[in-house]
Formats: structure tokens, sequence, C-alpha cells
């Protein structure tokens, strides 16, 4: 059993054929054939059947696929902890993170990263939020930028920022702003920012039309484009906020508190430990009061707090609010009350 056919094994899955696995590892389909067929002999089981003129995983295959992918993780996770521990300045830092903080967070905070350490190797990954906790939970990747974890991943909560989710749209549709006809914006299927609208329209007791954009930068372009309302971070609008191409629409229970989350794995080396302290030097707070002994390597002379994240479980929801701006639903006619505009603290991700 070799490395170079865990790869294999662990493409195919990705890619779901025999074609994509052999483009993104850059060699011959036929040589990925014959990889996988000689780790199924090595096995003794079947990996892959065929299907039309292509070939699938099988059922035993999709269930190795995923520990060889947990096995490549803790392999390139070592390599990682092994160049970080030589030299925290000349090691390698592997991040994640949701769209929204990806776009609109990490750019600025990499560039003085790089500029105070530019040995240390980086790379960034951006995906909605459950393939960023899927690559945590595979050791793909050291510190991700997302909101809360969700329980049953293991992660520490090294740092976190305040962040808002607002409802925004473009003047004249905030103006005219309806629940039951004016169109809501929403992501793509895997943000957590998505979920959160749906279950947000599904407690105000409203049935709006909804249209998906896909990307959290389609979703802001439609809304200033007047196709509808969004939920957002206010992170990711503040410029269209202050020159009044959106503006934010009076809705109960928003803004939302939406803090964002420095996580690790299971792994804390010293580069991803100087990422931290980076963090917290531009503004995010250390998160727990349990200090932490540096890992080697690094200056005694700074320190970190952090803690093993809890399993976080969402708070009981209150009795939903009345819906407010525009027209009340039909069905139910509330009594309007207030601006709606107290923060709500709430979890998942942007």
């Amino acid at each position: 059993m070799t490395e170079s056919r865990l790869r294999t094994l662990v493409a195919l899955a990705a890619t779901g054929s025999v074609r994509g696995a052999a483009s993104r590892l850059t060699v011959t389909e036929s040589a990925v054939s014959a990889s996988i067929g000689a780790l199924a002999r090595e096995l003794g089981v079947p990996l892959v059947e065929p299907v039309g003129r292509g070939l699938r995983l099988t059922a035993s295959g999709a269930v190795y696929a995923r520990y060889a992918r947990r096995v490549l993780g803790l392999l390139d996770e070592g390599a990682a902890a092994a160049a970080q521990e030589l030299d925290p300045e000349r090691g390698r830092l592997r991040l994640a993170a949701v769209t929204t903080a990806g776009e609109h967070l990490l750019p600025a905070l990499l560039a003085e990263f790089r500029r105070r350490h530019p040995r240390v190797a980086l790379a960034l990954e951006v995906a909605p939020s459950a393939q960023v906790w899927d690559l945590v939970s595979a050791h793909e990747v050291d510190l991700v930028i997302a909101g809360a974890p969700p329980s049953g991943v293991e992660a520490r909560v090294v740092a976190t920022k305040p962040n808002e989710l607002v409802v925004v749209a473009a003047p004249s549709v905030a103006e005219a702003f309806d629940w039951a006809h004016t169109p809501w914006l929403l992501r793509e299927q895997g943000s957590a920012t998505r979920t959160r609208v749906e279950a947000y329209l599904k407690s105000q007791h409203v049935v709006p039309p909804r249209l998906v954009l896909g990307s959290n930068g389609a979703v802001v372009a439609g809304a200033v484009a007047e196709l509808g309302c969004a939920l957002v971070s206010r992170d990711a609008i503040a410029d269209l906020l202050s020159d009044g191409r959106l503006v934010a629409v009076p809705t109960p229970g928003t803004p939302m508190r939406r803090p964002w989350h420095a996580v690790v794995g299971a792994y804390f080396g010293a580069s991803t430990w100087l990422f931290a302290q980076h963090l917290h030097a531009s503004g995010w707070r250390p998160h727990g009061r349990r200090s932490a002994v540096a890992p080697r390597g690094v200056p005694a002379r700074v320190s970190v707090f952090f803690r093993t994240a809890p399993s976080f479980r969402a708070a009981p929801t209150p009795p939903p609010d009345p819906p407010t701006g525009g027209r009340a639903p039909r069905q139910s006619r509330p009594r309007l009350e207030g601006s709606g505009d107290r923060p709500v603290a709430v979890e998942g991700e942007p």
C-alpha cells in the first residue's frame, strides 16, 4: 500500500470519475485504473465497479476512501508539524475560511502576516461552511476562520471577532419591502447563512419568493442590482452601506450577532500559534481564560489563550416576533412593535 495509491483513491472519490482523478493528479487515466486495481487486490475487496463507460466506487471503496483521506491528512499534518517544530518562521500554515471571511477578512490579515513572517508558507482554501468543517475533520487544514464549530468536530477556538448579520437591500427595494412579494436572495447549498435565512423565514411564518444566486459576492451584487433583499455579514457590505447603495431593512430579530471564530484542529503547531497571535494583535479576542504553553520554538515572551471548544448547542428559540417592515403576512396580521434593531445572538456560519 503506497501513498500514491491512497491519493488516487481519494481523488477518484472527490471527482467522481477516472478522468477527473487523472486530471487532478496530472497522470493518465490508465495509471489511475492501474493504481485502483492494485489497491483493491492488496485489500482483497472491490473498490470500484463499472457504470456505463466509466467506474464508480463501491460501498467498500467509499468507506475506505474516507479513511484514506484522513490518513493522508495526518501525513500532511505531520509534515507541517515537523517543519513548524524545526523553525516556526519557516513552517507551513494551511488555512481555510468560509466565503465571506475569505473574501473580506483574510486578505488584509494575510498581507500583514506575510509582511511580519515572510518565510512561513501559506495556503488558503475558501469553501462553504460544511466543506470547511469537513477539512478540519480530515486533518487537511491547521486553522479555520468561520462561525462556531459544530458539535462533533474536534476543534479549539483560539480567537473571536464580533460580526453581525443584517438584512439589506437597495434603497428602492427597502422602501417597498413586503414580506409576501419581495424576493430573498440565497447562497448555495452548504452555506450556513442560507440555512439561517430559511430558518428565519420559517420562524416568521412567511413564504416569500426566493432567488438562489450561489456565492456571497453574487448575493451582494444582486441586492445592489435591486433583485431583492439579503441576509449578509456587515463585514461584507460596509462600503456599500456607507455610500448608500445598500441600506438595512428593519426586520424583527435583526441584526443578529454572529461572531467570527478562529479555530484550530487537533494539532496546534508553532506557525499556527504565530497566526493566532497575529489575530490577537489585530483586534481579535483571545478565547477562554486558560493560558497555554507556547509550542517549542516560539518566543516565550508571547502568550496565547485558548480552550477546547465545547459542544456548541443552539440556544432555545424564543417565540418569533411578528414581521415588521412593509406589509405583514396576511395570515397573522400582527401588531407592529419597535424597529427590530436589537441584536440577537445566534449560532451557525455566514
